[in-house]
């Protein structure tokens, strides 16, 4: 029988490398290793990326596995999910991982100006009825603005059209820097092996979808620090389901 949430929570509260700050903590509570990632954690000076969304860690672990040299941290606010990666992590002796628990509309309140270099938005929910939780929307990205580096890179990887239509709009709109396009991943012939390499990590929740026949859509841009970011003004195709097994609630066919 398989650990219980309560069990997994208790686990990770001894963990080192797994820090906790939900909303509710960190109002009262401020985090002190804000700018100090580095030195007081990774004890290198390896650029960071972070995995928003990280679920069970699957990108996080796997992305750290192949580059040691990089420093990988994974956050969601979902800890029993997290828990998995957070494991995997320790069992193996990963050094250059952590996670942080935590709400992603917070973000910027744990990392500090060129802290980071990269972000990662692995089959991030699309929102489709609220832009401004959208992980890709112009809200989050002055949020990553913050703490990212100036030029730093943005990757999303997705199975669904409408994030990745509504994404390509936002970055189209306001000239952002694209370095890497396609709408079906795993049948591109453009994609060199380092990438094919990086790509080729798996989600659980991005092998059933591959199972479905869904093609997997990814997209690599750049963030500059200054600039004034727009929404896109364009109604999109939703998409017909919200995650695996659940249709969508609304009977509307496009969206903002």
């Amino acid at each position: 029988m398989g650990k219980g949430k309560l069990e997994k929570f208790a686990e990770m509260a001894t963990y080192k490398n797994v820090f906790q700050y939900p909303y509710s903590v960190v109002e009262h509570v401020p985090f002190e290793m804000q700018g100090h990632w580095h030195e007081q954690y990774f004890h290198n000076d390896h650029p960071i990326v972070l995995e928003l969304g990280c679920g069970k860690g699957e990108y996080t672990v796997g992305l750290a596995k192949r580059y040691p040299d990089i420093n990988f941290i994974g956050v969601d606010i979902k800890g029993a999910r997290m828990w998995t990666g957070a494991t995997q992590a320790l069992n193996e002796g990963l050094e250059n991982v952590a996670f942080l628990r935590t709400n992603i509309e917070i973000i910027d309140r744990f990392f500090s100006e060129d802290e980071v270099q990269e972000i990662w938005l692995t089959f991030s929910d699309p929102q489709m009825k609220n832009p401004r939780k959208r992980l890709t929307s112009t809200y989050f990205m002055e949020r990553y603005r913050r703490f990212l580096v100036d030029d730093g890179l943005i990757h999303l990887k997705t199975d669904s059209n409408f994030l990745f239509t509504y994404t390509r709009y936002m970055v189209e709109h306001n000239q952002l820097p694209v370095v890497l396009q396609t709408e079906d991943l795993y049948h591109d012939d453009r994609l060199d092996e380092v990438t094919r390499d990086i790509l080729a990590i798996q989600t659980y929740y991005e092998s059933m979808w591959i199972a479905r026949g869904l093609n997997i859509k990814y997209m690599k841009w750049q963030l500059p620090r200054e600039g004034t970011l727009e929404e896109p003004d364009v109604e999109i195709e939703l998409d017909d389901y919200r995650s695996y097994h659940r249709s969508k609630r609304s009977s509307l066919d496009k969206a903002k």
